[in-house]
């Protein structure tokens, strides 16, 4: 877990008002484990959330995480997007649900959940169990109604009062209109725009984006004009839900007919989007793909669309009522199920793109590429799956994405989506499609530690490969039976395999991050066999193809074979260095068992330089690690040797309770804080001689087809 950390969004604009429901929601906190902020839609709950956690967060240890719901629309996957939310990389098979309240259970925070009311269910199960055991776990949540969960205080978010309206109105038209002070002479018109629009924050802003065009008197008339149509002429009030659509629907008739165009067509993305999907999505004969971006910022100029910077860039947003509305029209206009299919089609070529990618320089642009665009991915995947005839498509997009399930701490999702789509009716005519998740499969298995799953993925995988000609398919499998081989303590049978599917690689022309992988998994399988020399030549090589290529994750465990290496040859300096690159990549992919495993070789190394504590500490910082990798490689014989040489040094030369103490020292430190230290520890000035040993596995080897390892993307 992260320390003292928050995924709250930045602000954008200013917060006008609210300070008497900041301060009571505040006090709430204080009172209450579960607040629940509920109102209409456009009242300001997401706001007023976020900002009143930014205002505790030095309440909490553990600091301030949001997940914002809103873009969800699978129950099943509310314990993965909240375990996305709070940085849980977990690589077991154990389902996420257990996983969060392991991982939660002495944790310290505030939990922030937003736009859940079409989750309710779902969401108030999984918090009545994050509240039962996480007792240092609040929850502040946003939505339109109740959660229901024992001990909850409702919080009744109601629109804002006339003079908090008239700020917020002026604040906003100033931005879009120089010189807009909102004096005497316009006071008048302004708290009556306010009171027309009953102090609802998205409505006023809507109107207020409408300033640059409109003046208040215009403005005003229109409203009237607005209200009067709806109530026939009735001067009395309408229910505030109304008032809001009212509003949103004024905004849209004011726009021109390409931005409602377009409006209503942005309304099939579920989250963040980028211009180029904009216009290969949204472009047509009524929308010409050169006029996108002009149409575009008029709506962000309307506060129709929200701007939002992104580690993938910048993107843009609809807020989920404006959403709502324009996907209304898109229904209306009868050109939803088109839009859908498109978006479908440019998200499964982005997946396509991302994995041609990922094998070069911009694998990290990838990587956050992926992690910007799930929402969308999650709802071209569930289109897929909602159509029997189009199965095939959902499981060569689930395939095409392994390198975002593996490669980037994401195998619990992976596995909920290609075990779905695998259990849907195959179509003879498409086979590789099947082919290709069935090896995915296989390979997200393995590293889960579900070694049966995998065997049987892998066997009709195979299978299937043969009947089909499908070479590339059959060198996949034979490859990932390779490496569970490998973790299930047989190297000499993964040599084996592993060196058929590099020939049978190499046969069909396929280089890429999976089978530089092969040739590592070769490599630690010749380790295993004390053939260290011809390991280390193949990792060299691979780390030069890896240069070549700009390929970063892969290179990560040839480091680790290499720095294995100079250890054993007493180089500790050049050991420490290639961990410390090693330990660098795994960290920013969220790669846990490369890292685990390189945090335990530098604390071998640390020993070996004259450290014991230093050593002690890094152990311990590795220790917690594991519980989100698995027992079965923690047990590895091979894997596991550094840690045990490593601890009998350390032990030797410091005593059990000072070692146990600074073990116990490591493992409070948390993943960040462990790499930090870990990239940061000085080398003593004189380090202790140790005489350079082989490491060996213990004398009573795990019986064959036992679990020895799972986790992130390569066998060790």
């Amino acid at each position: 877990m992260r320390r003292r950390h928050h995924t709250l969004p930045a602000e954008l604009n200013r917060f006008v008002g609210r300070s008497s429901e900041l301060t009571a929601l505040t006090a709430a906190l204080e009172d209450s484990r579960l607040v629940t902020v509920v109102g209409v839609g456009g009242v300001g709950k997401s706001r007023l959330v976020s900002h009143a956690a930014a205002t505790v967060q030095n309440r909490y240890t553990d600091g301030i995480r949001l997940c914002e719901l809103s873009p969800l629309r699978d129950p099943g996957l509310l314990a993965h997007a909240l375990a996305e939310s709070l940085g849980i990389t977990d690589h077991t098979s154990r389902p996420p649900h257990e996983v969060l309240l392991d991982e939660l259970s002495d944790s310290r925070m505030l939990l922030v959940l937003d736009g859940f009311e079409h989750l309710v269910d779902a969401c108030a199960r999984l918090v009545r169990d994050l509240l039962r055991h996480a007792p240092g776990v609040r929850v502040l949540a946003a939505g339109r109604r109740p959660l229901r969960v024992d001990g909850e205080q409702v919080f009744d978010l109601a629109p804002m009062t006339e003079g908090d309206a008239a700020k917020l109105f002026t604040a906003r038209a100033a931005a879009v209109v120089p010189g807009f002070r909102g004096g005497d002479a316009d006071r008048a018109s302004v708290l009556e725009v306010c009171r027309r629009l009953e102090g609802i924050p998205l409505a006023l802003e809507l109107a207020a984006g409408r300033m640059p065009v409109l003046c208040l008197d215009q403005l005003l008339r229109r409203l009237d004009d607005r209200f009067d149509l709806l109530t026939g002429g009735c001067r009395g009030s309408l229910p505030r839900h109304r008032t809001l659509r009212t509003a949103i629907g004024w905004s849209h008739e004011l726009c021109t007919p390409e931005e409602r165009l377009l409006w209503a067509r942005l309304s099939v993305f579920a989250g963040q989007f980028d211009l180029d999907a904009v216009e290969y999505i949204c472009s047509g004969p009524e929308l010409p793909v050169d006029s996108i971006l002009d149409v575009l910022a008029e709506l962000v100029a309307q506060s129709v669309v929200r701007r939002e910077e992104s580690p993938a860039g910048l993107r843009y947003r609809l807020l989920d009522t404006v959403r709502a509305y324009g996907a209304e029209w898109l229904e209306a206009i009868g050109d939803a199920e088109r839009l859908r299919r498109r978006h479908r089609d440019w998200y499964m070529g982005l997946a396509t793109w991302c994995e041609l990618e990922w094998f070069s320089p911009r694998q990290a642009e990838v990587a956050a590429c992926a992690d910007s665009a799930l929402p969308d991915l999650r709802a071209a995947l569930e289109l897929c799956l909602d159509n029997p005839r189009e199965a095939h498509l959902g499981r060569h997009l689930a395939g095409t994405l392994w390198f975002y399930w593996v490669g980037c701490g994401r195998l619990a999702e992976g596995r909920h989506w290609l075990d779905r789509c695998l259990a849907q009716e195959s179509d003879p005519g498409h086979a590789d499609a099947r082919l290709k998740a069935l090896w995915v499969l296989g390979y997200v298995a393995i590293l889960q530690g579900d070694f049966t799953a995998a065997a049987g993925a892998l066997h009709e995988c195979a299978e299937g490969a043969d009947r089909a000609g499908n070479r590339l398919a059959a060198a996949y499998a034979t490859h990932r039976k390779g490496c569970l081989a490998l973790l299930s303590g047989e190297p000499g049978r993964a040599e084996e395999l592993l060196r058929s599917a590099l020939a049978s690689y190499e046969a069909v022309g396929e280089l890429n991050s999976n089978v530089l992988m092969a040739r590592v998994e070769l490599a630690m399988a010749l380790v295993f066999q004390d053939r260290l020399d011809v390991a280390v030549g193949l990792c060299e090589d691979v780390g030069r193809v890896c240069e070549e290529h700009g390929e970063r994750w892969t290179r990560a465990y040839a480091l680790y074979v290499l720095a294995y290496a100079a250890w054993t040859a007493g180089e500790h300096r050049r050991a420490r260095a290639l961990l410390c690159e090693c330990i660098t990549i795994d960290h920013r992919f969220n790669d846990l068992v490369g890292l685990v495993l390189a945090l335990e070789l530098l604390a071998l190394v640390t020993a070996s330089e004259g450290n014991p504590a230093e050593a002690a500490v890094l152990q311990g910082a590795a220790a917690p690690v594991w519980g989100s990798v698995g027992p079965a490689l923690l047990g590895s014989g091979h894997l596991g040797a550094p840690r045990a040489l490593c601890e009998e040094q350390a032990v030797a030369l410091l005593g059990a309770e000072r070692y146990e103490a600074c073990v116990r020292e490591g493992a409070a430190l948390g993943v960040d804080a462990a790499v930090r230290r870990a990239l940061s520890a000085p080398e003593p000035p004189r380090p202790r001689p140790v005489v350079p040993q082989q490491v060996q596995p213990p004398e009573t080897r795990e019986p064959a087809g036992s679990p020895a390892g799972n986790g992130g993307g390569a066998a060790g």
